[in-house]
């Protein structure tokens, strides 16, 4: 079977899709000016979380030694979740080892039809994450996928359903990770609340960057109304790894006996979770890092607009460089990389065909002077 997999290897590298590892970095020294990190705060290198993740490591050892049902509960896992908790507004919270590992385990646990005593209807936004398609390919529901960010497609799709009465989902970001475009929330949660829908939100990348504390859009509004489950990642803006899953005390009761990505996983190792903790704690205290993000992506866009670039919807961090096809993208990453500028090449199936592009991700830690470096880059190859 070798030959069949080494086929569809050539296929993939004759549609220019074929991937392959960046060169490895021997330290944390950055080399390039680098637009392709999600670290949004620069956390991964704060001294405090360091030494935090350190002082776990002399605590409890290297390794959690086991799943969180077994050998791998540590006090380090409860105050986190119980600090997740308090600052999403909910009642409880759940980690898992990734982001991917939480969407995937918790909504296809969720959508599970034998609990639910009925196929459920899926209202999904098109250019969601893939592990939440991933969950929707598990758990097969009646799967409804709405133009993306339109919230009147998605209104009349729902009125289409409103006598059928199986349960209802809609699942959505609420910061689209390639485009950097924002959920209307507001006229979201309306829906939820007419047609009695259950509201799943992916804060990956809104965590640590939106709210007024930083904990995300979903703390913007007020929840209680809905059925709900909040997700978000350690892994970008807290500069660390993982994932969580806030949401009611019963959801995380299910969760814990019928999510199989938390119950077979050996628990996240104690050096991940104290640094965690430590960068959550840190979060509420950065509104200065929040409001010189969100200046940067306003003058970058500016820059960007005024010559010529399509950028699409971005209104945050994020900001696409449409080019459209996934030569022209890959060629312009790999031309801006000569100049010493890192940015992503973003290809199907990440997004859909024919809406390939440069990925510009901003962080804290960039000046104006990097901006102008990377108009001048674009402005160079493109």
């Amino acid at each position: 079977m070798y030959e069949q997999y080494k086929k569809h290897l050539v296929t993939l590298d004759d549609r220019g899709q074929y991937r392959r590892l960046p060169k490895a970095r021997q330290e944390s020294k950055k080399t390039h000016l680098d637009f392709s990190t999600n670290d949004y705060l620069g956390l991964s290198g704060h001294i405090e979380i360091i030494e935090a993740s350190i002082a776990a490591t002399n605590r409890y050892g290297v390794g959690s030694t086991g799943s969180r049902l077994l050998s791998g509960n540590t006090s380090l896992h409860e105050a986190l979740e119980c600090k997740i908790a308090k600052s999403k507004n909910t009642q409880q919270s759940l980690m898992f080892n990734s982001g991917f590992q939480a969407n995937f385990s918790t909504l296809a646990a969720l959508l599970d039809r034998r609990v639910l005593g009925a196929k459920p209807i899926v209202f999904f936004d098109k250019f969601n994450h893939s592990s939440l398609y991933q969950a929707i390919f598990l758990s097969r529901p009646d799967l409804i996928r709405y133009r993306h960010n339109d919230i009147e497609d998605l209104e009349a799709l729902l009125d289409h359903y409103a006598c059928d009465l199986r349960p209802k989902f809609i699942v959505t970001e609420t910061v689209f990770g390639m485009d950097g475009d924002v959920l209307p929330l507001e006229r979201i949660l309306l829906l939820a609340k007419k047609y009695q829908a259950f509201l799943y939100l992916d804060e990956a990348h809104a965590t640590g960057v939106l709210g007024p504390q930083g904990y995300g859009l979903s703390t913007t509004v007020d929840l209680t109304e809905v059925e709900h489950v909040l997700m978000g990642t350690f892994s970008k803006a807290l500069g660390s790894s993982g994932g969580y899953i806030a949401c009611s005390a019963v959801i995380k009761d299910y969760l814990i006996n019928k999510a199989s990505g938390f119950i077979y996983s050996t628990s996240a190792a104690p050096a991940v979770i104290g640094a965690t903790l430590k960068a959550w704690e840190l979060v509420e205290t950065l509104s200065l890092e929040r409001n010189k993000l969100k200046f940067l992506g306003d003058l970058l866009r500016d820059m960007l607009q005024k010559e010529g670039y399509d950028i699409g919807h971005s209104s945050t961090h994020i900001i696409p460089i449409m080019l459209k096809e996934e030569n022209a993208s890959v060629k312009a990453k790999d031309a801006l990389l000569k100049h010493g500028i890192k940015v992503s090449a973003i290809r199907p199936p990440t997004v859909p065909p024919h809406s390939s592009r440069i990925r510009i991700a901003l962080t804290a830690h960039h000046e104006e002077k990097d901006l102008q470096t990377l108009l001048a880059g674009l402005m160079s190859v493109l």
